[in-house]
Order: C-alpha cells, then sequence, then structure tokens
C-alpha cells in the first residue's frame, strides 16, 4: 500500500455505461483502498458542467474525451491528460422512427452532451460530410446518456449518439440507427482521465495510486476467469441485461488495455482546430497530455 495520503480523490464522471466497468471493479473489489486512495465519485451528468468545474478546481480528476482538454487548454486552462481511461466506444447515431437518411434530419432537434465537446464534434463533421452544414439542424444540450435517452424517448429529440445498453434499449422500442462511430470514426480514441497540471505536480503520489488502481482493475477485468464476479457489478449500475453484459465483458477482454498516444490525440486537435475554424498553429499533443504518471504507475 503507497503513502498516499487520506484526503479524498475527487473523481467526475459524465455518465454511467459499460465504459466505467474497470471504476466500477476498482470499487466493488476496493482497490484504490489498498493503493492507500481515497475516491469520491461524482455522477455530473454533463461535459460542459463538468468541464468549467476541472477548470475551476471543484473536481481533481475527470473521466471525459481528449477534445475536452484540447479546448481547456486552448481557452487558458493547465488541464492535461494523465491516463487513458477507455476505449472508443461504439455510440449508435440512435434516431426515431420516421428517420431513414441523414437528409431526415434536416431542421429537426438533434440531442448532444455539449454542444461543442466531444462525440457533438465528430457528429457535425458527419453531418456537413452527409450535406448538413450546422444551420441545417439544431443542437440541443441534454446532458449524459440517461438524459439523451429521455430526450428520444419522449420525443424531445430525433436523433443522439448513445452507448450500450441505452441504444438496445431504444432499438427495442422501435428506434433506428444511422450507424456507429466505429463505422464513422475507426481510428478516434476512447475516453481519457484528465487532471489540472498544479494538482497532479502537488498530489502526485495521490494520483499515481489512482492510476495503479484503476490500471489494475483494467488487467483484473481482461481475466475470463473474472467474468461471473465483473459481470455481477453491472446491475446495480446500469439496466443492462445478462446476454448484452456477456457480450461487453467477451469484447473487453478481446480489447487491448485502453492508450492514448500523440498519434490518438493529434486526430483530436484536427477535429478540434477544424471544428473551430482556428487559423493559427495547432499545438503539439505534449502541450495537453503528461503520461509520465501512468508510466510511473507501471500498468
Amino acid at each position: 500500500m503507497s503513502a498516499a495520503g487520506s484526503t479524498p480523490v475527487r473523481l467526475a464522471i459524465i455518465s454511467e455505461g459499460v465504459n466505467a466497468w474497470p471504476l466500477y471493479v476498482a470499487q466493488g473489489r476496493k482497490l484504490f483502498e489498498r493503493e492507500g486512495v481515497t475516491v469520491a465519485v461524482t455522477l455530473t451528468g454533463s461535459s460542459t458542467h463538468q468541464l468549467e468545474q476541472m477548470r475551476s478546481g471543484g473536481y481533481d480528476i475527470g473521466f471525459q474525451q481528449s477534445d475536452h482538454v484540447v479546448r481547456a487548454v486552448e481557452t487558458g486552462s493547465d488541464l492535461c491528460i494523465v491516463m487513458a481511461q477507455g476505449h472508443a466506444p461504439e455510440l449508435s447515431l440512435v434516431v426515431a422512427a420516421g428517420i431513414k437518411t441523414f437528409a431526415d434530419l434536416r431542421d429537426r432537434d438533434i440531442a448532444v452532451d455539449g454542444a461543442n465537446t466531444g462525440y457533438a464534434l465528430l457528429l457535425r463533421k458527419l453531418l456537413a460530410e452527409n450535406g448538413l452544414p450546422k444551420t441545417a439542424y439544431r443542437f440541443v444540450e441534454i446532458g449524459g446518456s440517461q438524459e439523451r435517452f429521455d430526450a428520444l424517448k419522449n420525443g424531445r429529440a430525433v436523433a443522439s449518439w448513445l452507448n450500450p445498453p441505452f441504444d438496445r434499449n431504444l432499438f427495442a422500442a422501435g428506434f433506428g440507427a444511422l450507424g456507429t462511430t466505429t463505422q464513422f470514426f475507426p481510428t478516434y480514441p476512447g475516453s481519457i482521465a484528465a487532471a489540472r497540471r498544479s494538482w497532479a505536480v502537488q498530489h502526485a503520489d495521490q494520483l499515481v495510486a489512482f492510476i495503479r488502481a484503476f490500471r489494475g482493475a483494467c488487467h483484473w477485468l481482461r481475466d475470463p476467469a473474472h467474468k461471473a464476479e465483473a459481470i455481477a457489478l453491472l446491475p446495480e449500475r446500469l439496466n443492462i441485461s445478462a446476454d448484452l453484459a456477456s457480450r461487453a465483458f467477451d469484447a473487453f477482454v478481446n480489447k487491448p488495455l485502453p492508450v492514448i498516444d500523440a498519434a490518438g490525440l493529434q486526430q483530436v486537435i484536427d477535429v478540434y482546430w477544424e471544428a473551430e475554424g482556428l487559423q493559427r498553429p495547432k499545438g503539439a499533443p505534449a502541450k495537453y497530455m503528461d503520461l509520465s504518471y501512468q508510466q510511473r504507475a507501471g500498468l
């Protein structure tokens, strides 16, 4: 056990989902405690709110998308990526029953988390490539996966990116899909953990202990012998069937550990620059990322 200190690490996550499975494992198996670190988790429900709080010091570590960090740094924050948190999720572009093509989204409301963050930027790019400039539809900032699921179900919006099990539950209710992120953006990186550089320097032992516990949970989750125990952790968190949980576990086992590297982050930088129409030179990946803490964790 490390001497990481007793002050809780304040962790922010935007939404529940299979992608947070290693966190559930680390909590359920008390891996954080074994590393001598206490973690207080807050479900924020909004990437915009979470990013604001991360910038102001309301949270210490946040699970989010890389472009959030790029945006924050380019507007004066000292946030940086400290760890690869999850694989790029296979989000479905779920649509109401009457939507059959991208053209059907013209003049319609599309539910997003934050209009200028995360996969909303990729969705703008995708819509533009399919003949819909940003003036041809409306992004409605709804919140996390549960909130967007509700928005589609009650008719407030006709389309949104959604992860399992939310997308599957809507498919069962008669909704359709125009495709998935894996089909449209096969090499785009997954979610990351971010922290303020100033906090990371002052709390390096806590951060390394946190990373070691989380990455240890990833290793544990990739062992087929742990399937039943791992699946048992999900029902209290997610509305997910046993069959879907089983398939999600098999998919996790067959993937390498999540990674974030300069090449992957460069894609994020490129999309951000394009979406914002920036003319100044692009920042190098190192401007937004410090993986030395992950390297110190040894996992």
